[in-house]
């Protein structure tokens, strides 16, 4: 596992949408998630792995996008699916 992301140059998107509806494949299928993620490549918002679908990082996998952050109210780190780290982006 590496201590820091080597993916920061993918980074595209970091301001949420608002609002957030919700995870957009769980509102098309009649889906329920737990917590959402946005892809910060394309800001495509998805559930988490704690939710049944586990769409953001499926998303993650297919579009070969590697970070997502939480989409929560006052959350602000981020996560990349590839070096299987956490961490918050420096926005001063």
């Amino acid at each position: 596992m590496s201590a820091t992301c080597t993916h920061l140059d993918t980074i595209q998107v970091t301001e949420l949408p608002t609002p957030v509806r919700g995870c957009e494949e769980c509102l098309a299928i009649g889906g329920r998630w737990v917590h959402l993620r946005m892809c910060e490549s394309c800001g495509r918002v998805g559930c988490c792995d704690s939710s049944p679908n586990r769409h953001a990082s499926a998303h993650a996998r297919t579009a070969q996008h590697p970070i997502a952050r939480s989409a929560e109210p006052g959350e602000q780190w981020s996560w990349c699916y590839v070096d299987n780290v956490a961490f918050v982006l420096d926005q001063g």
